[in-house]
């Protein structure tokens, strides 16, 4: 079994996610997409994983790739693959899934709980009826038509989708370990300015380790769920 990831910026990676795959038997690669934007035979890959990056999916005079990325994901998608989400990598799939992305009304930067919306449908991934969770984002998505809103925060709707069976975005970072949230601060910090929805460096880091192992239990979860879903 193969894993793809896509990476953008070379401080957000796969953080506990690369354990968790390497524990299950996958095999992982990757596109470092800020090296050279080349793309896997979709029929040589079982998951496809789109991580975080502080760039805009509009940015795309800067970001030339942008274009071919959205649509591989589209093309994954469509041959049914499990593709996962996270941050740009939600607003990529919402978008490759003809959703449009806007501005957030506020930015989302700490440790936010999202509120889990419920579902008799088993087919559907179930979020707690509230988890604290660690956001950085300051965009955000119409619901794609077709997919199915799992959670939500208090300043943002759309915190998590699910389209099909195994197609899953979320707009918050459970992969997140105490090394991956260092190395966001270091390199995002004049984001970091007085707001209620943006916490401190020092808000940040202070995360106790049962706070990161609850999210990435969570994002194990998620995995299981999308995997089981398409067998």
């Amino acid at each position: 079994m193969r894993a793809h990831y896509l990476q953008h910026i070379p401080f957000e990676g796969l953080g506990s996610i690369a354990p968790w795959l390497e524990a299950s038997g996958y095999e992982i690669t990757g596109t470092k997409l800020f090296e050279s934007a080349k793309y896997p035979n979709l029929k040589e890959i079982d998951l496809l994983v789109i991580l975080g990056g502080p760039m805009s999916i509009n940015d795309k005079d800067e970001f030339s790739w942008l274009a071919s990325e959205k649509q591989f994901i589209h093309e994954s998608i469509n041959s049914g693959k499990p593709v996962l989400g996270i941050c740009l990598g939600a607003q990529l799939i919402a978008s490759a899934l003809g959703a449009r992305l806007y501005r957030n009304s506020v930015k989302e930067i700490g440790w936010f709980p999202i509120y889990g919306i419920s579902s008799n449908n088993k087919s559907i991934f179930s979020f707690p009826p509230s988890v604290k969770v660690f956001h950085w984002h300051g965009e955000t998505f119409d619901l794609p038509s077709g997919a199915t809103r799992l959670a939500k925060s208090d300043v943002c709707e759309n915190q998590a989708f699910q389209f099909g069976n195994s197609v899953i975005g979320l707009q918050f970072h459970l992969e997140t370990t105490p090394i991956a949230a260092c190395d966001i601060v270091s390199h995002c910090r004049s984001e970091l300015v007085p707001s209620k929805y943006i916490q401190t460096e020092e808000e940040i880091l202070s995360a106790k380790p049962r706070r990161y192992k609850l999210v990435n239990k969570l994002m194990g979860s998620i995995l299981s769920f999308m995997l089981r879903n398409n067998g």
